[in-house]
């Protein structure tokens, strides 16, 4: 803005002379404080200050606050000044609000008055100056005022351009800071016809509004599908001249093309034949034009022309309809993998990445498999390294597993440690997947552990012990090459714990040959024993053991071993316990009950492997090795995996399972159905699935989801509902009156979720009883992604109902509805309380109003277990107190139950009739409603 006559400020340029002349620290806080009580003095006793002074002042206080000091006047003033018709004076008047004026502050109803009378201006400097001040401070009052106002301001006729760009990302501003409150409506499609303007820059800022409000209402604007091709079209076949107000070293408005490129990635392919051949021209004019010779040798034209060709190849990649795109894509990025910039190489790694999950480009993909295994040899940069490990995973299958798989073995022993468990992983899992000979498979994995076994984890040891259990052909084999491999000096401990496990289970097998007799393998395993953990050496006893029922002839030697000092009376009790109960049963039990209590494990049942889904939760966005996504075309469905089981926890075994599971490796409980690729997903609280009811009308799939909040009356974490799209779950704590949630929402599907939103609905007396913080989140979920969303209580008063979870989003063109039960309760507040026998039975008698009680008497659902109801007790938040009640039989529990407005009393009495099957639970406190809720939220759970 031009500088206008008389505008300038010389007592201001005074004061910042003299604070810029001070000699200490002292001297400029006392001149500062001078000048604060002059300005204060001058704003409460001079009433005749006229606009320039005003604007003096509070400049100063202004250039105060910026050399970091606190101002705590001033603010009406500059208010007043926003009334101003001069443009100075406005201006300052608006500064002062956008950096001290808080979205809280009560003078934000006089700032949003004086905005809405600033919109309705004739001059545009001041309309500007209004919308950045907006822009600025985007509070949600600014948003729930100002809503209606700068979308008429956006679409009206009499706007200049310059103001067009300002509302538009005002706009966008308010959409992204308050989602709920701004709503387009009927605007939609005059904001969509935007693109159509002639001027280039409200053409960009319209681009960029127009993909938030896609994200949120894709079917709203749909329209805008034709309007950026269109447009895209103008600029990419227009030359640089045509557009000199917008070419950036001679690429035409690149910005705006890669603004459009994006928003064409928020729909699929369009339908129109006339609009898809018009897409499909602009994205192979954007591919002829990186062929031609640079028209510069500066970098901002390369970096200009590369951001508009990788956006189109991302476009490509997302509509995954065109094989020659997919192909000429591919070729291109071909070339940028020998390129010397580093930023091209790393970018066209992590394209091809993409690329190679297409149908229609996976084996022109395949064509660089050298060139991308030199990258990785070569390649100073690690994150350009970890990309190669990236696409090598991706373009491997059957016909080159081996070769890929030897060359991610060969670098991992130089490899960086960062990417090391990243590797092994994926190591690990080609060779499964790809394994045709199992012999090399085995191979491989004891290879991973000699090589980087710190970062072998243990479900990538249990996976080879489960093959190997599995398959009769390779357990010989397996046997014989994990001895070879112990015989090494310095063996893993890792190593030691597979060779443990499959010498306990088939040393038999190789028990033929003197060079690995029984006792030779007695010997070689116990000359690993006291270099190792605990938890191996626990392993190591129950191979011992498992021995003495192979191998009669060397029971002696291993009962030897058991009754030794340093098993027998060990410092670690788990060892203890085992040499102990091994020796005893190995000298009491007959040779039959050996034989049938050691027998050999059985196979494990069929499940998905657990490895691909160890690598899913260290990176979200990883596929599964040479998998090939559906194209946009075909609609092929997902393809499953079939791969064999990961141990569990014990409790999930058959009983007689148990007893045969002696080296510490769980059998998971059986799946009949083997789950689909999709549904491995990021799974922290290891729950089972929420039942929920589906329905669906008018093209919107809607869910009720209730009986999973149940789960969370003795609990805070946990899954709230799954189904084969999404996994709602939720982790909470609770400190007094206020409680936090964190809900984490994973995509299931390989199809990426938009439109999402997720809000908390309080009806009925919750409004008054519970005040909710909801943070916003992202719009869109990737395929196998998850979002996470931080939801804030504060119980002001008692309450009986739940806060629902809506959930929206819109999943393959369809919209889908979820309505929760959020698991926020009563009890959650509540903190057990601890009383002695005369105070509890003094305070019971004092609630002896009928509303102060609620009773049920109620069949058990569930057998009358002494310590599973005192552990549901202390999960409910109310503590059985012992030695209270007279009968022993009964419980009682005191809890104080914590609110706002004051601290809630409640006491329980719980009294089981075993021979009945029966409870009789009695509830009573201070107030009608809390009794009620506790009663209810009990009587279910027993």
């Amino acid at each position: 803005m031009p500088t206008v006559k008389g505008d300038s400020m010389r007592g201001l340029a005074v004061f910042i002379s003299d604070i810029r002349n001070c000699k200490s620290k002292e001297a400029e806080v006392k001149r500062i404080n001078k000048e604060l009580a002059n300005i204060r003095s001058k704003f409460k006793g001079d009433k005749t200050l006229d606009g320039y002074q005003k604007k003096k002042y509070v400049c100063k206080l202004l250039f105060i606050f910026l050399l970091g000091h606190d101002i705590d006047f001033g603010h009406m003033e500059a208010v007043n000044l926003l009334s101003s018709n001069k443009y100075t004076e406005k201006q300052i008047g608006y500064l002062f609000i956008s950096v001290l004026v808080g979205a809280n502050n009560e003078l934000m109803k006089l700032v949003i008055q004086a905005i809405k009378n600033d919109l309705h201006a004739r001059n545009p400097v001041h309309v500007c100056l209004a919308l950045q001040c907006v822009a600025n401070i985007g509070s949600r009052e600014m948003a729930e005022g100002l809503g209606n106002e700068i979308p008429k301001v956006l679409v009206s006729g009499d706007t200049i351009d310059a103001v067009k760009q300002s509302a538009a990302l005002t706009l966008l501003k308010l959409i992204r800071t308050s989602p709920d409150v701004i709503h387009m409506g009927e605007w939609a499609s005059r904001v969509v016809h935007l693109l159509n303007d002639q001027h280039m820059g409200v053409v960009t800022a319209a681009v960029s509004l127009i993909e938030c409000l896609v994200k949120k209402h894709p079917d709203e604007y749909k329209g805008c599908v034709q309007l950026a091709v269109s447009r895209l079209s103008r600029i990419v076949t227009s030359s640089y001249t045509d557009l000199q107000d917008y070419t950036y070293y001679f690429v035409p408005a690149p910005w705006l093309s890669v603004k459009l490129l994006r928003l064409l990635q928020n729909y699929p392919p369009p339908e129109d034949p006339s609009i898809r051949t018009r897409l499909t021209d602009c994205l192979e004019t954007i591919l002829n034009k990186a062929q031609e010779p640079p028209k510069s040798k500066k970098v901002q034209h390369s970096n200009a022309k590369n951001s508009v060709l990788f956006e189109a190849i991302y476009l490509i990649i997302h509509m995954d309809s065109d094989p020659n795109l997919l192909v000429r894509a591919c070729n291109q990025l071909g070339q940028f993998l020998q390129h010397r910039e580093t930023n091209l190489r790393y970018l066209a790694l992590e394209s091809m990445c993409l690329l190679a999950t297409s149908e229609f480009s996976h084996e022109a993909v395949k064509k660089h498999l050298e060139t991308v295994i030199l990258a990785l040899k070569t390649e100073r940069d690690v994150s350009v390294r970890q990309r190669a490990v990236d696409l090598l995973y991706a373009m491997c299958d059957r016909t080159n597993a081996e070769e890929i798989v030897g060359e991610m073995l060969a670098y991992l022993e130089t490899a960086d440690y960062s990417i090391r468990e990243e590797m092994v992983l994926k190591v690990a899992i080609l060779a499964e997947k790809y394994a045709v000979d199992y012999s090399w498979y085995v191979d491989i994995i004891l290879n991973l552990i000699r090589i980087a076994g710190d970062f072998v984890s243990e479900e990538v040891w249990y996976r080879v012990i489960q093959i190997v259990i599995n398959r009769d052909d390779v357990q010989g084999y397996a046997a014989k090459t994990v001895f070879e491999a112990l015989q090494a000096p310095a063996c893993h401990e890792n190593m030691v714990k597979v060779g443990g496990y499959i010498l306990g289970e088939f040393g038999n097998l190789i028990a033929g040959d003197p060079r690995s007799s029984p006792s030779v393998q007695l010997e070689l395993l116990h000359s690993k024993f006291h270099l190792c953990s605990a938890a191996t050496r626990g392993l190591l006893l129950s191979t011992y053991v498992k021995f003495a029922n192979l191998f009669p002839e060397i029971k002696a030697q291993i009962q030897e071993v058991f009754s030794g000092n340093n098993q027998s009376q060990n410092a670690d009790v788990e060892i203890q316990q085992r040499a102990i109960e091994y020796l005893r049963l190995t000298s009491v039990a007959s040779t039959d009950v050996l034989a049938t209590v050691l027998e050999e494990m059985p196979p494990f049942p069929e499940r998905e492997s657990s490895i691909l889904a160890k690598l899913k939760k260290k990176k979200p966005e990883a596929i599964e090795g040479g998998d090939i996504k559906p194209s946009q075309a075909s609609k092929m469905p997902a393809a499953q995996i079939s791969s064999l089981p990961l141990p569990t926890e014990t409790e999930s075994k058959p009983p007689e399972q148990q007893a045969a599971d002696l080296l510490g490796l769980s059998t998971p409980a059986t799946n009949p159905t083997p789950p689909s690729a999709n549904s491995v997903l990021i799974d922290v609280f290891e729950a089972t699935q929420a039942a929920g009811q589906t329905f669906k009308q008018n093209g919107i799939h809607t869910i009720s989801a209730d009986e999973g909040f149940n789960k969370f009356v003795f609990k805070n974490s946990g899954v709230l509902l799954e189904n084969d799209m999404m996994q709602i779950g939720v982790k909470s704590e609770y400190k007094r009156n206020y409680g936090r949630l964190m809900v984490f929402y994973g995509n299931k599907t390989t199809f990426q979720i938009i439109g999402f939103n997720a809000t908390v609905v309080t009806g009925g007396n919750l409004d008054t009883a519970l005040h909710v913080q909801v943070q916003p989140v992202e719009s869109v979920i990737e395929n196998n992604g998850q979002l996470q969303q931080l939801i804030n209580f504060e119980c002001l008063t008692e309450f009986s109902e739940a806060p629902v979870l809506q959930v929206q989003f819109i999943l393959s063109g369809n919209m889908h509805n979820f309505s929760i039960k959020l698991p926020v309760m009563l009890s959650k507040f509540s903190e057990s309380t601890v009383m002695d026998s005369a105070t509890f039975f003094q305070r019971w008698k004092q609630l002896n109003q009928n509303q102060q009680e609620c009773q049920k008497i109620f069949k058990a659902t569930q057998p009358i277990d002494k310590a599973a109801i005192t552990q549901k007790l202390i999960g409910f938040g109310v503590g059985a107190i012992d030695s209270i009640d007279p009968n022993p039989d009964n419980y009682v529990a005191a809890a104080i139950i914590h609110t706002r407005a004051q601290q809630i009393g409640c006491l329980l009495r719980l009294e089981p009739n075993i021979q009945a099957e029966m409870y009789r639970l009695t509830v009573r406190s201070t107030k009608e409603m809390a009794s009620k809720a506790f009663c209810e939220l009990l009587e279910s759970q027993f």
